[in-house]
């Protein structure tokens, strides 16, 4: 049987690969593993369609394992993160397939600290689906269910209380693409005291995602420049990640946003260790422009989990990716958007610069991506001879380039992204590596 948990929880697509009868049985295995002497579990969810099917079907599981559930509505997934542990939960679980299209869901589980459950603990949870049948609690010791009331205005009250921010004279454009910020992210920044302008900020799950939020920056980038705005915001569709439009509607993406928030807390000797933490597709010129700042710069798999394992061991209090997920490890154990948003707009207040300006303290060096259609990904480590010419291809390159390969951990193909000062160069060593992927996997 194939493993069942992916990079970033369950996901399918809802009724045909995760089902109802799935995901009950996924709940109650999750309950006995992740709360075995019961106690609580705080669920979430975003808008999608399927939401309310699955949460009642998760929901039942957990309750026939003893545990007590804690149901906090249509919510982001970070604030399932910071209820679990502000609640002392003994975990959290969110209904959401992120930015997936419509059709998909998926759950995902946090432990007692708001972490991603690891590969461990996910192993442990599919062992228990798969074990005999136990003996299951009966009459009182059933797990109760209770509805949360204040979920929403405690999470808006931590991030206000986090940032301590001020946005008063900023226009913002907020896209909250129909999906779990599109009640949190306009609350939160106009308490900020920020002018809002709100866009696809319905709670429809029948187009969340849909040429909107983080995958899709036409409309929030049109609506900055008719509106005059200073900055937009655009959240994906549980408001995990979140990319930025700077004045012109120019995209601000993740590393920009990682370097010109990680600049502004050096400058506050707020940085710790002076360390951040981002992702094997950063890019180089992103990298060695901090470095030349005085910030190290330190690389993990991709992946919002890896980021944060990866800040735990460093130290680091800033992490995050190219796609979004940004996590201040002062503030919260996951990737939030809201929060990050947030980071970045007290930037933009703060340097009385605008968002144009501030995001350019690097010039990308040309990188090309090719997503290389294979039967098999999971060969990818034992090609030698691939791995040969990879590193003909990286000497080649020397200090002013990088190669990546790395198999998707969502579909059938293997990624090659190449770096080099030149487009050209780029290009060539990147069609180069994909022949030899179809040569050795094909």
């Amino acid at each position: 049987m194939s493993r069942l948990f992916g990079t970033d929880g369950v996901r399918g697509v809802a009724n045909r690969d995760l089902t109802p009868d799935l995901v009950l049985i996924l709940g109650r295995a999750a309950g006995l593993v992740l709360a075995p002497n019961g106690g609580e579990v705080v669920v979430g969810r975003d808008t999608r369609l399927s939401g309310p099917m699955l949460e009642g079907a998760l929901i039942a599981g957990f309750s026939s394992a003893g545990v007590e559930v804690a149901l906090a509505g249509i919510i982001p997934t970070p604030a399932v993160a910071f209820l679990t542990v502000d609640r002392a939960a003994r975990a959290g679980a969110m209904i959401s397939a992120s930015h997936n299209p419509v059709p998909d869901n998926g759950v995902k589980f946090f432990s007692d600290e708001g972490l991603k459950t690891s590969t461990e603990t996910e192993d442990a949870i599919e062992g228990e689906m798969q074990a005999p049948a136990r003996k299951l609690p009966v009459g009182e010791r059933l797990g109760r269910i209770e509805r949360l009331e204040h979920a929403e205005s405690r999470y808006v009250e931590h991030l206000l209380e986090s940032t301590g921010a001020d946005l008063g004279g900023l226009k913002l454009v907020l896209d909250c693409a129909f999906g779990a910020a599109h009640a949190v992210g306009p609350r939160t920044f106009r308490a900020a005291g920020a002018e809002v302008v709100a866009i696809n900020d319905e709670p429809d799950g029948s187009r969340i995602n849909v040429d909107c939020g983080s995958t899709s920056l036409e409309g929030v980038a049109r609506r900055v420049v008719e509106e005059k705005a200073d900055m937009g915001l655009a959240f994906d569709g549980d408001a995990d990640r979140v990319l930025a439009v700077d004045e012109h509607g120019n995209e601000v993406d993740g590393d920009r946003i990682l370097g010109l928030t990680a600049l502004r807390l050096k400058e506050q000797g707020a940085l710790g260790r002076d360390v951040l933490v981002v992702t094997v597709m950063s890019n180089l010129g992103f990298i060695k422009s901090l470095e030349a700042r005085g910030i190290e710069v330190r690389t993990a798999p991709v992946g919002d989990k890896f980021v944060a394992e990866a800040m735990r061991e460093t130290g680091a209090l800033l992490g995050g990716e190219q796609s979004g997920h940004i996590i201040f490890s002062n503030h919260a154990t996951t990737g939030d958007g809201v929060l990050a948003g947030l980071q970045v707009a007290c930037s933009l207040k703060g340097s009385g610069e605008p968002l144009s300006r501030l995001a350019h303290f690097f010039e990308p060096y040309p990188q090309v991506l090719i997503s290389v259609p294979v039967p098999d990904r999971g060969g990818l480590e034992q090609a030698r001879a691939l791995w040969d010419e990879v590193g003909a291809v990286e000497k080649r390159l020397g200090q002013e380039g990088r190669v990546l390969l790395r198999a998707s951990g969502t579909e059938p193909v293997v990624r090659v992204m190449v770096e080099a000062a030149a487009e050209e160069d780029a290009r060539r060593a990147a069609e180069e590596l994909a022949e030899a992927v179809k040569k050795a996997l094909g």
